[in-house]
């Protein structure tokens, strides 16, 4: 099953959410933990059902799960066993999904909207570590490591009923290709996978960001490919790099421009644009036809992505 094609069938691009987790600690949760938002699953979980929602609201065709850092390893260390942890991967999807049939259910929320869809997000190993390696990759791990590790919640977060599943934030090109291969033993999920990125051209483990593209390009399952978590200020350059190796469809959530610090578990910085959403239409007008957010981004910002994203369907 492959939702985004079906979107962009109707309309010029798909609106991906926002951030998650540092709006959860904008609405005073406190995530300072290894496991990150998946802190708030057994927590607050009510707390992310409304996120959900009013990012749908603000016009979102998709939302990302609060699985990025929820694996049984990580769950592990908070005393819960395999059986407790794969229930909370199940509910990360169970609450998108609530939240997405409730606004749906309202009919006035339905005009000039196409159902939106939920993506389980599938952070990478550097997530669980919670040291910052996302933004290295530097793991040391064999592919089959890799794919033992994404299994279970892979597998888990498919029969909890995600409609695709969001390889987010991969540092590496290892670790994308150890989830490709993973992909085929779950041939009914379509995925995305979108990597971090250091500067215009390269990953961040530093492979060149189109070679990267290049080698996921025979995998059917993997239905788009992009980059997320990575300042606004290298998207135009990095959907270039793509759009000459590939014909899916480019997806980018950046954050905010801001810098993570992981030995305070915070961000510092500004961020790099005034207006993100506006920022926004020139990834569109380079060539990305996903388009969202990610760290320290806010539903006014998708607000605004999908205000001139509606506006340009009226006009088709």
């Amino acid at each position: 099953m492959n939702p985004i094609a079906s979107i962009l069938d109707l309309q010029p691009a798909l609106v991906i959410d926002g951030a998650l987790a540092t709006e959860l600690e904008r609405r005073g949760c406190d995530l300072k933990d290894s496991l990150w938002s998946a802190k708030i699953l057994l927590e607050q979980p009510e707390k992310i059902k409304q996120v959900h929602y009013d990012y749908f609201q603000a016009g979102a065709d998709c939302a990302i799960t609060a699985s990025y850092q929820a694996t049984i390893a990580g769950f592990a260390k908070r005393g819960l066993n395999e059986v407790e942890a794969i229930a909370l991967m199940k509910k990360s999807v169970w609450l998108a999904r609530e939240a997405r049939d409730e606004f749906w259910a309202d009919v006035v929320n339905r005009a000039g909207r196409v159902k939106p869809f939920v993506a389980a997000s599938v952070g990478p190993y550097g997530a669980y570590l919670a040291n910052g390696e996302e933004y290295t990759g530097n793991y040391g791990l064999t592919e089959k490591e890799l794919m033992d590790f994404h299994r279970p919640r892979m597998k888990a977060l498919i029969e909890a009923g995600a409609d695709l599943l969001a390889c987010e934030t991969i540092p590496c090109l290892s670790e994308a290709q150890a989830i490709a291969k993973l992909l085929k033993e779950f041939p009914r999920i379509s995925a995305w996978v979108s990597f971090s990125a250091r500067d215009e051209k390269h990953i961040c483990e530093g492979q060149v960001f189109a070679d990267c593209v290049k080698t996921l390009e025979e995998y059917s399952q993997i239905v788009t490919i992009g980059i997320n978590c990575t300042s606004p200020k290298y998207i135009p350059a990095l959907i270039h790099e793509a759009k000459q190796v590939t014909n899916k469809p480019i997806l980018v959530y950046p954050n905010s421009g801001e810098n993570y610090d992981a030995t305070i578990s915070d961000w510092d910085g500004q961020p790099v644009y005034e207006s993100f959403g506006e920022e926004a239409k020139e990834w569109y007008n380079a060539g990305a036809r996903l388009i969202g957010g990610c760290c320290r981004t806010t539903p006014e910002d998708i607000s605004v992505i999908a205000g001139w994203v509606r506006d340009s369907s009226r006009s088709r």
